[in-house]
């Protein structure tokens, strides 16, 4: 958490919700530029593990593969998206309410700090066309709520775009060659920019194989 707020000063990265676990991270940000998010993954990724590893006096990777990016249309899906990572570790069965989880950003977002704030409660209003604070904190946790027993949707962290039928396909159109062997599918009135999913090797080298593809498409705000 220090690094993501370290990130947000180096940077500028817009984060618009978080969850910080024991061996992996979930973020939401706001695409401002061509080099925010890779830089910024770099600096949290980088240095996490490069303190860790001297904490625990050993070498060698720390994460098992680069991050995965996936698009998200900001209208209802952005909203689903955003309590789907609050509720991350209740479905994880570590806590009963995201309220418990102290390294997520649903405190935040439901009490802001004066201090040292993670998420841009101002972009976070502003991309839901809310002017009323108080309003929109009623209803992020009242979406909680309703969503308190939600099982997990792989379309969040494994495709490359969630939204309608328009934003994927000029999603699609926008990434060019690197949109061939990758499918829409609608599911259950949300439609997703599947990724290719390359085979899993049994040989396992000194270096891992890739067991996903690199995402480098920059995304423009929508």
């Amino acid at each position: 958490m220090r690094w993501l707020f370290e990130a947000k000063k180096r940077f500028g990265l817009i984060i618009l919700n978080y969850t910080v676990t024991s061996n992996h991270i979930h973020l939401l940000v706001l695409d401002s530029s061509k080099e925010v998010i890779p830089k910024s993954m770099q600096l949290i990724a980088g240095r996490s593990a490069q303190e860790f590893n001297q904490r625990k006096k050993r070498k060698g990777a720390f994460w098992e593969d680069r991050y995965h990016a996936t698009a998200i249309q900001t209208d209802q899906h952005l909203m689903r998206c955003l309590v789907y990572i609050d509720l991350n570790m209740v479905r994880a069965g570590v806590v009963k309410h995201p309220a418990e989880w102290i390294c997520g950003g649903y405190n935040e977002i439901q009490n802001p700090r004066d201090r040292y704030s993670l998420i841009n409660q101002k972009v976070l209003l502003d991309l839901f066309e809310e002017n009323d604070s108080e309003q929109f904190r009623d209803n992020h946790r009242q979406c909680v709520e309703e969503s308190i027993n939600i099982k997990r949707e792989p379309n969040w962290t494994e495709a490359v775009a969630v939204g309608s039928n328009d934003f994927i396909e000029r999603t699609k159109d926008r990434l060019k060659a690197d949109a061939r062997g990758r499918s829409i599918e609608n599911d259950d009135g949300t439609y997703v920019l599947k990724e290719t999913q390359n085979s899993y090797s049994t040989v396992f080298n000194t270096e891992k194989d890739s067991l996903s593809r690199k995402n480098e498409y920059y995304w423009d705000i929508y």
